[in-house]
C-alpha cells in the first residue's frame, strides 16, 4: 500500500496497490507445488495448509514490497541480445545435449540473467525466470565474487577448460556423501501439467536449466556424465558470448548518458527492457531516477491498463522532467526526459528519435 499525505493535519490517505503481485505469489506456489487439487487428493485441506505455509514462510522473506516497481507489475523478461552466429552455437549446444542426454525434456539458457533460449511454454519461463533472477542466482553469486565456490584453478577436462558447477543438487560431486536431489517444479502439459526435476548448473556468466521427467531417478552416474559434457561446453560458449558482447560494446562507441531514460514491455513475447534500472534483485533495486518519477509511470501504467486502445500520456513532473507514456499495439514504452527548458513539442520530437533508433519505429502510429 502506499500513503498518500493530506493537507490540513488529516490522517494520510491509504492506497492499496493492484493484485498483481498476489498472482506472481500464486503462480510461484504452483510451480513448486503444483495445483491445490493436486495436494487435496493426496492429503486433504491438512497437507495443502502444510504446503503453503512451508512455501510461503520462505517465499514472503524474499518480497521486498517497498522496492517494487513497474517491472514488477510487468513480470516480464529480459533478452540478452545476440548476433546470428553465437545464437546458432547456443542453438547447438541446446540440440547436442538433448541429444546426448535423452532424459532432457526442456533446457533453458541463460546468460547474465538474461534469457537467450527457452524450451518452456512462455507462461511457465516468466514465473521459473523470476524464481532463478530474484532468488537462485543472487544465492550463489556472493560466494562466487569472494571466491569460495568457484574454483581458483579451473578442472581441465581433455585439453577443455571447465568452470561448470551445479546450482541445484549437489554441490562438489567429489563428495561421497552428494546427495542427487533436485528441486521440483510442475510445468503446463497437454494433460494438465508435469512435474520435473529442474537442473541448474551454470559456468562463469552462463547458466542452462535441464528439465526432467520426475519419475526418473537421478544418480551421481548421471550427475557425472551432465557435468562432463555440459561443463567444458557451457564453459566455452560463456566465453564466446562475452567476447562477442565485448565487440559489439566497442563498435558502438563510447556511451555518453543519454538525456532521457526508459521502460519497455511487449505482452507478446514477454519482453522488457529498462535503463533505469541498474541492477535489481529480490533484496535490491537500484533505479537512476526519483521515486516520485517512478510513482507517475505507475499511474500512467494504471491508466493504459483502463482502456483496450492505443494511446499516449504526457506529463510534465516536478522541476525539469517530462515522463511519456505510450501503449500502441501490446507493447508500452515509458520514457522519462531531463529537459528544462522544452516545450511539448520538442519532448514529442524527442521521443519520436527514441523510437526510431532504438526500437526501428516498430510500433508506433502517429
Amino acid at each position: 500500500m502506499i500513503e498518500k499525505p493530506n493537507k490540513d493535519g488529516k490522517p494520510p490517505t491509504v492506497e492499496y496497490q493492484e493484485e498483481e503481485i498476489l498472482v506472481s505469489c500464486f503462480l510461484t506456489l504452483q510451480l513448486f507445488n503444483g495445483t491445490f487439487g493436486r495436494a487435496m487428493e493426496a492429503g486433504g485441506v491438512e497437507l495443502l495448509m502444510q504446503k503453503l505455509e512451508k512455501f510461503f514462510y520462505r517465499y514472503l522473506q524474499t518480497l521486498h514490497l517497498q522496492s517494487c516497481d513497474l517491472l514488477d507489475v510487468f513480470g516480464g523478461i529480459s533478452f540478452f541480445p545476440l548476433d546470428k552466429m553465437t545464437y546458432l552455437k547456443i542453438q547447438s549446444f541446446v540440440n547436442r545435449v538433448e541429444e546426448s542426454l535423452s532424459l532432457i525434456k526442456y533446457t533453458a539458457f541463460l546468460y547474465n540473467d538474461q534469457l537467450i533460449w527457452s524450451g518452456l511454454e512462455q507462461d511457465d519461463m516468466r514465473i521459473l525466470y523470476k524464481y532463478l533472477t530474484t532468488s537462485l542466482f543472487p544465492r550463489h553469486s556472493e560466494p562466487e565474487l569472494a571466491g569460495r565456490d568457484s574454483p581458483l584453478r579451473p578442472e581441465v577436462a581433455g585439453n577443455l577448460l571447465h568452470y561448470g558447477r551445479f546450482l541445484t543438487g549437489p554441490a562438489n560431486l567429489k563428495d561421497p556423501e552428494a546427495k542427487f536431489r533436485f528441486p521440483k517444479i510442475f510445468v503446463s502439459s497437454e494433460d494438465g501439467y508435469e512435474e520435473l526435476h529442474l537442473i541448474v548448473y551454470k559456468a562463469m556468466s552462463a547458466a542452462a536449466c535441464f528439465m526432467i521427467d520426475a519419475s526418473v531417478e537421478l544418480t551421481r552416474e548421471f550427475c557425472e556424465q551432465l557435468d562432463g559434457l555440459v561443463g567444458p561446453q557451457l564453459t566455452l560458449l560463456a566465453s564466446d558470448i562475452c567476447e562477442q558482447f565485448t565487440i559489439n560494446r566497442r563498435t558502438s562507441g563510447p556511451e555518453k548518458e543519454p538525456q532521457f531514460k526508459f521502460i519497455y514491455f511487449n505482452h507478446m513475447n514477454l519482453a522488457e527492457k529498462s535503463t533505469i534500472h541498474m541492477r535489481k534483485t529480490a533484496s535490491v533495486c537500484l533505479t537512476s531516477v526519483h521515486p516520485d518519477l517512478m510513482k507517475i509511470l505507475g499511474d500512467i501504467n494504471c491508466d493504459f491498463a483502463r482502456v483496450d486502445e492505443d494511446e499516449e500520456i504526457i506529463v510534465k513532473a516536478m522541476t525539469d522532467y517530462w515522463v511519456v507514456g505510450k501503449k500502441s499495439d501490446q507493447r508500452e514504452l515509458y520514457v522519462i526526459l531531463n529537459q528544462k527548458n522544452a516545450n511539448l513539442i520538442e519532448v514529442n520530437e524527442e521521443v519520436k528519435r527514441l523510437c526510431a533508433t532504438q526500437f526501428n519505429n516498430i510500433f508506433f502510429l502517429d
